[in-house]
């Protein structure tokens, strides 16, 4: 057997050599994963800073495996299109035919499958989407199950639930793990676990040799730089960023901040460009490309851009706000130096960083009530799709999507063709299970918080925090070795970055369609908003995600805001925003011709004096507000797009006097209120004025959500 041993390892080895260069030699935690899955059949979990390798671990196991005369392919299970890009181009050096099935190439799906059957693909890579696609689940993946050759879980910290980026979409791989036949090889790979992740998949994954490694980088300088607000965070990023080491990424918390820090840097003279979840598939690709030839100095990227980039020579990375976690830090910077001796990773926390966590945490799992709700609503019988659901539960879409495929994994409920089944299983709400996890949540904020001020080592910190035995002073951070780079910035880069963010004005777009199912909560709307019942484009000042205007925006029209009158510097905003409306590139058809007042439960008097000093400043008549009636709204500011609609049906009314006002105006009204969430007051209530005589409705907001 120590024979047979020693052979494979020197197969192994010529593999990665043609893999990965002539100089090119196994790690030892490497071979003895390889010897695991191909010798020994088992089941191995890998955890391993990013660059160590873990992709020469699955492709050597797979050309051995497939030369011993292994007939099926390794399935690669992995989380972004990028990664797949990226890994089967990196397959092809080493001779192995790589194809993927994913939502870009439904169109080849019969012909890769054939070439599956037909032995002629080496390894498949799928994202964990997929595995329960009804199409995929039940047409390909019970055959698929009974033929892998060999097992992949990228990024595995996503199966657990204590992770930092826990997608439910991957707790599927328990059913494809109970199909797999006796002694198939199962590979898990993660650069981001802690102790407690660690244990979670290697519990999930069964008997698994566990293979933990050092988390050290010794690649990169740690360092931290304390501003005092957006605009010289903005201005320090003008000023340094030629100093930086080649081309990096730009990390920011939301899109909006990823789009102004794009559009400032290129403003002052920088090839950068912006890179988030809702930009379009080609625009990101053609960013990454860019990117990965040098063509630009950085991306400005959200977290979208994560795992599965691959560039070796990325020379920094810089976050404009701290991610929530230092697991998640420690992912996100570890894109950078990989094939580089010596790269830059450099925080600029903002006061801001905790809304926004709070924002993010408030999209957890849903209440118990709420589950409940949903539960009985299915049927075992007949599918009920995603919006039809909409109206039963007042959460947003996503938020929604995300609830049915943890209860799907759980067993309650069935993805089919046309939306959704009860199975009739019992099902538990695991309260004390989802406190634990948002408690720990709550803990890593404070840990990064800790991070960014801690007078000790800060790669020691990072590693402390995954649980790494070996921690210990790295002797280049910031702390060990001194600042590599100052906090100042030149008082020009200020001004402008003062003045970018300064500018007020952002578009609030018309509805032009009704939520679908009103119908069946007894609100008699659907299909597309009549023309002559919509609002036209509207303007606020900014978005409460705002770099520039976000932070004084959310102290006005947050939840714990105190009403009062509208404050010197946002009227003056309010009024440079009418000034652009009217005389910009996009200016309002026809001027307003009177103002009208949203009647508001929590700011009545922030949006009443609001009215009134434009009134005042256009010279335009004050013509009264919409009057809510019966209780509050219901349905929240987080409310879906259904419920907030059936909660508003009925919630205003125009008096008489004001309707008489309208009756007569030869023009359109300027529609006044604090904060545009979901857009559907401004509807409703246009609709409302339209039906009562307005020719044109104009909304303006101080802010915008989002």
């Amino acid at each position: 057997m120590s024979q047979d041993r020693a052979t494979v390892r020197e197969r192994a080895e010529a593999v990665l050599r043609r893999l990965a260069g002539d100089d090119a030699r196994l790690r030892e935690d490497q071979w003895r994963a390889i010897e695991a899955l191909v010798v020994d059949r088992r089941r191995v979990l890998c955890v391993q800073r990013t660059g160590w390798g873990k992709s020469a671990v699955y492709f050597v196991a797979t050309a051995l495996l497939r030369e011993s005369g292994e007939h099926g392919p390794t399935v690669i299970v992995s989380p972004l299109l990028a990664l797949m890009r990226n890994q089967v181009e990196s397959a092809a050096r080493a001779g192995i035919r790589a194809r993927t099935i994913n939502s870009a190439n439904l169109d080849e799906w019969d012909e890769i499958t054939a070439e599956i059957h037909a032995g002629a693909v080496d390894v498949l890579l799928i994202s964990p989407e997929r595995l329960n696609n009804p199409d995929f689940r039940d047409g390909v993946l019970p055959k698929l199950a009974a033929t892998t050759g060999l097992l992949v879980v990228d990024e595995a910290h996503c199966v657990s639930d204590w992770g930092h980026d826990f997608r439910p979409d991957y707790r599927r791989l328990r059913t494809f793990l109970a199909e797999l036949p006796e002694r198939t090889p199962v590979l898990a790979t993660t650069a981001t676990a802690n102790e407690r992740v660690t244990q979670d998949v290697a519990e999930q994954l069964g008997d698994a040799l566990v293979l933990r490694g050092t988390l050290d980088r010794e690649s990169l300088r740690l360092g931290v730089i304390d501003l005092p607000s957006p605009a010289h965070r903005l201005a320090w990023l003008a000023d340094h960023l030629d100093a930086l080491p080649g081309s990096g990424i730009i990390y920011t918390l939301t899109v909006a901040a990823a789009g102004e820090t794009a559009e400032f840097l290129r403003a002052r003279g920088w090839s950068v460009a912006a890179y988030t979840g809702q930009a379009e598939d080609a625009d990101r690709r053609a960013a990454e490309q860019d990117l990965l030839d040098n063509k630009i100095k950085a991306l400005v990227a959200t977290s979208a851009l994560g795992m599965g980039f691959d560039k070796p020579d990325l020379g920094f990375v810089v976050h404009l706000g701290a991610p929530p976690s230092p697991i998640a830090y420690y992912q996100q910077v570890g894109r950078a130096g990989r094939a580089v001796e010596h790269a830059e990773v450099l925080l600029l926390p903002g006061v801001e960083d905790a809304a926004i966590w709070r924002y993010f945490a408030s999209l957890a799992f849903p209440p118990e009530e709420q589950v409940r709700a949903v539960l009985a609503a299915l049927r075992p019988d007949r599918p009920i799709s995603t919006q039809a659901l909409e109206p039963i539960v007042d959460l947003r879409r996503a938020r929604l999507e995300l609830m049915l495929k943890v209860l799907d994994v759980d067993g309650a409920v069935r993805r089919v063709r046309g939306g959704w089944l009860a199975t009739g299983a019992p099902w538990v709400y695991d309260e004390a299970r989802l406190r634990r996890v948002a408690q720990a949540r709550t803990a890593e904020q404070q840990a990064m918080r800790e991070y960014a001020a801690t007078s000790g080592c800060r790669m020691r910190y990072l590693r402390e925090c995954l649980d790494d035995a070996g921690a210990a002073d790295c002797g280049r951070c910031d702390n060990c070795a001194g600042p590599l780079r100052t906090a100042e910035v030149s008082d020009t880069a200020l001004a402008a970055a003062q003045s970018f963010l300064g500018r007020p004005g952002v578009e609030i777009p018309p509805k032009k369609l009704w939520p679908t199912g009103l119908e069946a909560v007894g609100v008699p709307l659907k299909g597309r908003i009549p023309p002559a019942e919509q609002a036209l484009p509207g303007r606020a000042v900014g978005r409460l995600s705002d770099l520039g205007w976000g932070g004084r925006l959310r102290g006005l029209v947050g939840p714990d805001a105190a009403d009062g009158p509208v404050p010197d510097d946002v009227a003056a905003a309010v009024v440079e925003v009418l000034k652009a409306w009217a005389h910009g590139d996009d200016p309002w058809p026809r001027r307003p011709v009177g103002v009208v007042a949203v009647g508001s439960r929590t700011h009545p008097a922030l949006v009443g004096s609001l009215a009134e000093r434009i009134a005042a400043v256009g010279r335009l008549p004050l013509l009264g507000r919409v009057a809510p009636t019966g209780p509050a709204a219901g349905g929240g500011p987080r409310g879906n797009s259904a419920q907030r609609v059936r909660a508003l049906h009925d919630a205003f009314t125009v008096p008489d006097e004001l309707a008489d006002a309208l009756a007569g105006l030869d023009g359109p009204v300027l529609l006044v209120d604090d904060l545009v969430d979901s857009g559907w007051t401004v509807t409703m209530v246009a609709r409302l004025l339209r039906r009562a005589g307005a020719p044109d409705v104009l909304p303006l907001a101080l802010a915008v959500a989002g």
